[in-house]
This record gives structure tokens, sequence and C-alpha cells, in this order.
């Protein structure tokens, strides 16, 4: 498109806006083919419509969205309420590019009760209204099927398919099954359990799935008590192992208060692309119904603008008719005849917390499940939060750690591992013997190492880190900081490992002068960064024992005149250690070296022993 074809599009759309009423409602945005790519909803929709074509809007998702509408229709309805019920309903018929994406919870299964003579209750994932009844989604199979075991238990509904009817029973065309005889069924298609009675625990079966368990333990106890008065002890006792079933079964369910009746709860957890809407529903002080729904962005949302669509969803697919909604923050929009409670302390903020947890558990649970299928997207978020927690101008994939090691000075050594995607890169890992540092300084031999490392990347022209972690407090990261900073006048990150007294590693150091950066010791990244500080102290220590080792048998063996490479190799593969070497006759010696040598050894070590 020239630049005249793209002036020509924005001056007639403006045109549009201009015309547009200051009135709520609903708009759509179209494509150069005519297909809808953004649905909206507005209190005034001329006001709304014309931030859109601001010259100042900076979001970059805003302009591309703005750069493919051709073409702009509205719907003018009285309320706010009814722009989001019709925004709502737009977006799932079109299903827009530009607009949040829903992911369904279709997959769910539903309890169904169909509608045929004898109904029958069972679990499905297909949905069709003419069959029945249907009660969830259930995000939780282990709840769906608690209920279903419990309404088995309690009225035994017919399990088999088929096709009775009132004319079949009446005319005996049936026979009883199994489940008859096994008193998993009453029989009502053999007319061995009345149809009344059938009906009567269906009815109270839905009673279950609503949510009104209460209610239904309130006629048990009366009916229990009729029937007493009656003298029907048969009956009341069978009513009363009803009772008791389903008040246990109540009682293991979340009860926050048995004055909080019919409430809706809703939460948002959200991240840079992603929004996760927890719904939960209480009925008679017990929570019937928990579901968490994912949003997926497409313009930068804002919390207000998806929790408006999570709620106005949430509250049509549940069939929620709840005069109360519990929220977290006001989400600006008005429901006929419901009231918005934002809580701070009691039971309606205990649920409001409740909700909260499930919202960022369902997102947890989704990370890891989609880290399993991508373990380097589990990569890309440690450095990511790595990151932001230090404030670095890039995520920090390669990441350098170094480590002194020595005994009083002596076989002084260095190492340095090195870390890309958080993960050990082993081949890059480098020892050093330290050169010009006598005794135990660990600062000066630092100070050598690092030069060395960082003058020889930058003369060969090798990629830098993009963070370096000294493994130890502010003394290490000074020490670091002037060889980079002062020396080689590089710009490397540099953080610092600080053990406590315990000698336990429980603070990250950022910064000059460094400050704490708060990070939980049970978290992945902090577990990363001890794993990375475990592993240069392993490399150093082992480093550093290997050459105590080879100068201990230098020494021994070495310095004998006439005992060559050759036969040194010989004694060690035979005898395996130099005490035994020393501790063997000349007799053994000849056989492993010959005669000459054998005398040599002998007369040295009898001489070490006078």
């Amino acid at each position: 498109m020239t630049k005249e074809e793209n002036d020509a599009r924005l001056a007639r759309l403006k045109a549009i806006v201009a015309a547009m009423p200051d009135k709520p409602g609903s708009y759509q945005y179209y494509d150069e083919k005519g297909t809808i790519i953004y649905v909206g909803k507005a209190k005034n929709l001329k006001a709304r419509v014309s931030s859109y074509f601001h010259a100042e809007v900076d979001r970059f998702k805003t302009k591309v969205l703005v750069s493919k509408i051709h073409n702009i229709s509205y719907t003018v309805v009285n309320t706010e309420e009814d722009a989001l019920l019709l925004e709502n309903q737009l977006i799932k018929q079109y299903n827009p590019r530009y607009n949040v994406l829903l992911k369904d919870g279709k997959t769910y299964p539903s309890i169904c009760v169909t509608n045929e003579y004898l109904p029958r209750i069972f679990k499905t994932r297909t949905i069709n209204k003419k069959w029945g009844q249907y009660f969830g989604p259930y995000s939780h199979i282990g709840s769906m099927n608690a209920v279903l075991d419990l309404i088995k238990d309690l009225y035994r509904p017919r399990t088999c398919r088929q096709p009775l009817s009132k004319e079949g029973i009446e005319e005996g065309r049936y026979k009883v099954c199994l489940d008859y005889h096994i008193h998993r069924c009453g029989g009502p298609c053999a007319n061995k359990q009345t149809w009344d009675d059938y009906q009567h625990n269906i009815a109270q079966a839905r009673e279950i799935l609503k949510g009104n368990t209460r209610q239904l333990l309130r006629e048990m106890r009366d009916e229990m008590g009729r029937l007493a008065e009656e003298l029907r002890f048969e009956e009341a006792e069978e009513i009363k192992k009803k009772y008791v079933a389903l008040d246990g079964f109540v009682s293991r369910s979340e009860v926050v208060s048995h004055t909080i009746n019919d409430v809706d709860v809703f939460t948002i957890t959200n991240d840079e692309t992603v929004a996760f809407i927890n719904y939960l529903h209480v009925k008679n002080g017990s929570i019937n119904q928990s579901f968490t729904f994912e949003y997926k962005k497409r313009l930068a949302e804002s919390e207000q603008e998806l929790l408006q669509l999570g709620i106005v969803e949430m509250r049509e697919r549940f069939k929620s008719t709840a005069k109360e909604i519990v929220v977290a923050v006001d989400p600006g929009m008005e429901l006929a005849g419901v009231t918005f409670t934002v809580p701070q302390r009691g039971d309606k903020k205990t649920l409001l917390d409740l909700s909260e947890m499930n919202g960022r558990q369902y997102k947890f649970d989704r990370l890891k499940q989609a880290e399993k299928l991508n373990p380097e997207q589990k990569q890309v978020r440690l450095m990511k939060e790595l990151q932001d927690k230090l404030g670095l101008p890039k995520k920090p994939y390669q990441i350098e750690c170094f480590d002194n090691s020595n005994i009083s000075g002596t076989d002084a050594v260095a190492a340095c591992v090195v870390f890309k995607s958080m993960k050990p890169s082993k081949q890059d890992y480098k020892r050093y013997n330290i050169k010009t540092v006598v005794g135990p300084d660990d600062y000066a031999s630092m100070k050598e190492v690092v030069h060395r490392r960082y003058s020889r990347l930058v003369e060969e022209e090798q990629p830098l880190p993009d963070l370096i972690v000294a493994d130890g407090g502010r003394g290490q990261m000074e020490v670091i900081r002037e060889v980079i900073q002062d020396e080689l006048h590089l710009d490397i990150p540099i953080a610092g490992l600080a053990k406590n007294d315990r000698h336990r590693t429980n603070e990250l150091l950022y910064g000059f002068p460094p400050r704490s950066v708060q990070l939980k010791t049970d978290s992945e990244l902090f577990h990363v960064l001890t794993r990375l500080q475990d592993e240069v102290h392993r490399f150093a220590i082992t480093f550093h024992r290997e050459k105590r080792s080879k100068h201990a048998l230098h020494s021994e063996l070495d310095e004998i005149k006439g005992i060559g490479p050759k036969a040194k190799d010989a004694l060690l593969a035979s005898l395996k250690s130099v005490k035994r070497i020393k501790d063997a006759d000349i007799e053994a010696l000849t056989a492993i070296v010959g005669p000459a040598k054998a005398k040599i050894l002998h007369d040295y070590f009898r001489k070490d022993l006078e």
C-alpha cells in the first residue's frame, strides 16, 4: 500500500469514527477482505474508537491492528452490560484474530441427567441439550467422580441404555439385569421400583449436582422425623443411611461459611502473554464449582479488560444467577442486579485467597506441562527471571564463575566454570595454575586468573560472558570489578553468592556497592545458582588434588638419579604406590627394573631411613 493509499484509508476511517454516537455499544474492525479482525465494547463508542487513531498511540500491537483496519461497524445498545454481552457473543461467533483467545474447556467432562422417561446420570464430553440437563464442566476429574459415586450409592440410577417407555414397563417387556441383583439398581424397568420413587431420587441427585446439599440434608432430616413419628422405622433407617453418606461427603468439601450463599468469586493471574481467570461458585457455604480459564493475550489487554470478559463468559457458561460477585479489584463494569464486593478480611477474603491460589496453581501446572514438552522453555524462563531480578540489559545466556584452591599457599590453582542457557558447558571449563602469587592470598589469585581469562578472550576476539558470578561476598566482587572495569575497561555485570555464618549460601549480591537481591532459597533460580557454585568448587578442588598427587610422586621418584620415566611407570604399575616401593626388598625391585636400578632404589630409600 502506498503512502497516498494509506492516508486515504485513515481519512475514511476517521470520518466513520467522527459520525459515531456517544453511546454504549460494540464495535467491529474489518480487514481488506471484509473479515472481522477485532471486536470491542465501550461505554462511549466515539471516544473509545477514536483513541485507536491518535498519533500518540505507542503500543506496537495496537499500531499493527490499526494498520490492518479497512472498515468499521458498530452496534448501539442501552447499557454497558448489554455491550459486554454483545462483545462476548461476537467474539465467540467470529473468533477475531486480534481478540483475546479463550482456550476453551470443551474437552472437560460434564455430568448429564437425561430427560428420558427413566433418566440416566453419567459423565460425558459431548454437550447436546436435547438429551437432558448438564452440570459442569468439571476441571478436576476426581471431584466429578466423587459426586457420581455418591449419587450411585445413594440413589442407584439405572446404567442401561435401553429406550424404556411407560407402555413397555406396563406391558412387562423388560427384565431386570445384573445391576438389580447386586443392588446397584432398583429395577424400575420391571416395576421393582415405582416411577414416583425413581423420579424423587433423580430430583435429589439434581440438587446435589446444583450444590444444594444443605437444603437437601434439612429435607432428609425432616423426613426422618416424620417417618419415625409414623413408626415407619425401616424407611427412616434407609433415609438415615443416605443422610450420613451425604453429610460425610459435604464435610469433605471446602466449607467457608454457612452464611455465604450463592456467591461468585473471580481472580486473575497474569503474565506477559497469558492470563488465567479462576472462578469459584459458593452455594450454602460450600464451594461446588471451581474452574480456571486460560486467555491468550493479543493486544496487551489490561487486567480489567480481561476480568470483564471472563466474568461475562463464565457466568454465561455456568448459568450463574448469583447476585454478588467477589473480586480482588473493581472490574469497572456494571451488571443488572449484581453487587461487586472487594473484601479486606473475613470469610469472603478467605474465598478470594483460595481463588487466587487455584489460579496460581493452574498457571504453575500449565508451565510445568509446557516445560516437559519443551525443556528450553524452562531455561529461557530462568534466564528471564535472573535478568529481571538483577536488571541486566539482556538475558544471561553465558554465566561464568571462579574459585581458588590451595593448602597454605602450596599447589595454588583456580578454576572457571561456564554455564550456557542455565546448564553446565563442560567443554568451556578452564583450569589455571597460579603463577604470580606467593602464599595463601585468595584475592590476589582471583585477580590474576580473571585478568588472564578476559584479556585472552579480548585478544582472541572471543564472546564475553553476560554475567560473572563471584563465589564469595563483597571482597571477591570488588577484586573482579577492579580487573573488569578499571584495568580491562569491559562492561560485564558482576554478581556474588554470599554465605552465612554456617557457611551456607543464602544471599545473591549485585551492584556496586553490592546490594542484596531478594531470592527465595527454595526457588528454581536459587538452585541453579548454587549448582553453579557447587560445580566450580568441585572443579577447583579436583584440579588441586590432581596437582598435589603429581607433586608427591615427583618429589619421591623423579628426583632419584638413574631412575627414568619407564622405570618409574613399571614400578608404579607393579607396586601401585610409592610407599610399597619403599617397603619392597631388593629381590622384588630386581624382578621389576633389574639389579642396577634396584640397587639405586634400595640405597636411596635406606639412606632416608638412616
